[in-house]
């Protein structure tokens, strides 16, 4: 079957799907998409900068980094009032799920009971729950799902060899053991990585395979084109070297073999998204995309807006998503896996 699922995905075979002629990759894509999703349906989420600057990592893409010189001040962690008028109203506007991310190299465990009771809060109010707050180790990926929450992010970044030009002060190792704390605990996975950072398609092959050939896809699939900031590593590359800059139809096509090769996820349109045509965003739904982030700001960076999105979705026949993600309907967790886990021994 076209879209069945599988894990044991070749780099030969996901470059072939890159190598498809672009009519033939996105009707394959949509094809994948139909079969699994409501295809006129696109998931609402919210992202929200709980704690800002300040990291000890060296990513190049962040403006968030102590080593770069962005401009971005370091704060510290968000009262928790603040953060849940916040979610309240995200979930006033339409959103779906509530995204919270501490620029840390991994939170201490000082800060977790602060983080803790965010969680529970904003489940309360009815949203879905994702945060990204860097390494994990699995005491604090089990306190996060005692307290409910439905998604990790930690995103790959990009393929492993890549990786290294990017990033220094951790290792691509590091990225797949907090992947796989966060599942152990119970919590759905969030992962992806960010495009036009100068690499090849070779890279973006070894990116799409990482993910496909996880022991379980992850849940949520973001895709980011790398928003250049001044004055970090790859923000004045690509102002030295426009052409590093992938173009829209590869984009696109990278999306298109997400779709493909992880069919049940939710592949989001996440960073980059501003400076996109419509039509290029267009693409990327019929490619398989069906998950945004809506607002005017991504933690630092532009974002499309409310305004701009809805208009959008009139005029493309969209309309925000009514019911559960694939992947926790088909035996999948629904949300608190952990903590309705721990109720059912109870009860037995």
């Amino acid at each position: 079957m076209t879209g069945s699922i599988r894990t044991d995905w070749t780099r030969e075979e996901i470059a072939a799907l890159f190598d498809l002629s672009f009519t033939k990759l996105l009707f394959r894509a949509a094809s994948v998409h139909h079969q699994h999703h409501a295809a006129d349906e696109v998931q609402l989420c919210t992202l929200l900068s709980i704690k800002t600057g300040g990291c000890p990592e060296d990513c190049g893409y962040c403006s968030q980094s102590a080593s770069a010189d962005s401009g971005v001040e370091a704060t510290k962690l968000m009262d928790v009032r603040q953060v849940l008028q916040s979610a309240a109203q995200a979930r006033d506007a339409g959103s779906q799920r509530f995204c919270m991310g501490a620029a840390w190299r991994n939170p201490k465990d000082r800060d977790m009971p602060a983080i803790v009771e965010i969680v529970k809060g904003v489940r309360a109010m009815g949203l879905e729950t994702c945060m990204t707050l860097g390494m994990l180790t699995p005491k604090q990926a089990e306190q996060l799902a005692e307290a409910g929450l439905d998604y990790y992010n930690h995103n790959v970044d990009t393929g492993p060899e890549y990786y290294e030009r990017v990033i220094t002060t951790r290792k691509y190792e590091d990225r797949l053991a907090t992947l796989d704390n966060v599942r152990q605990a119970g919590i759905n996975v969030c992962s992806g990585g960010i495009v036009g950072m100068g690499e090849t398609r070779a890279d973006r092959v070894g990116f799409v395979h990482t993910l496909a050939t996880l022991e379980r896809h992850p849940e949520s699939v973001p895709v980011n084109a790398l928003v250049p900031v001044k004055g970090t590593v790859l923000g004045d590359m690509l102002e030295d070297s426009p052409l590093a800059k992938i173009d829209d139809i590869e984009f696109v096509r990278t999306v298109a073999v997400a779709r493909i090769a992880m069919p049940l996820s939710m592949v989001r349109l996440s960073a980059g998204r501003e400076s996109m045509s419509e039509v290029t965003q267009a693409l990327c739904f019929l490619a398989g995309a069906n998950s945004i982030f809506t607002g005017d700001r991504l933690l630092t960076a532009p974002n499309a807006g409310d305004d701009s999105d809805s208009a959008l979705f009139a005029r493309l026949g969209l309309k925000p998503m009514e019911g559960q993600e694939p992947m926790r309907t088909v035996g999948g967790c629904s949300g608190g896996c952990a903590t309705k886990e721990k109720a059912a021994a109870e009860v037995t």
